[in-house]
């Protein structure tokens, strides 16, 4: 088995999202080109970033246009530098 492993200060995303077509209230198809990609993604792995806020499997929020987008072996994943994760969402409990 392959695996992807980030090197030096890099974190690793996986893109790979529900390949569901969407549809308007009026029943038009949306195509995936019109589409905007999300900016938020499950951490599959971290390079060596010390005192990590994040750890493998958080959703994290992360800068737009930042980082490199590779496929392997049919998903997609971001590579990005730790410097450009911007919060982790986390489940809270309502007031």
């Amino acid at each position: 088995m392959r695996e992807l492993q980030p090197l030096n200060d890099n974190v690793l995303l996986d893109l790979s999202e529900d390949k569901k077509e969407q549809k308007t209230a009026s029943g038009i198809i949306i195509p995936d080109s019109a589409k905007e990609e999300p900016q938020y993604a499950k951490v599959v792995a971290i390079g060596a970033v010390e005192n990590a806020g994040i750890s493998e499997g958080d959703v994290v929020f992360y800068k737009k246009f930042a980082g490199t987008q590779v496929e392997f072996e049919g998903k997609k994943y971001l590579f990005l530098p730790y410097a450009d994760v911007l919060a982790k969402i986390v489940e809270t409990e309502e007031i």
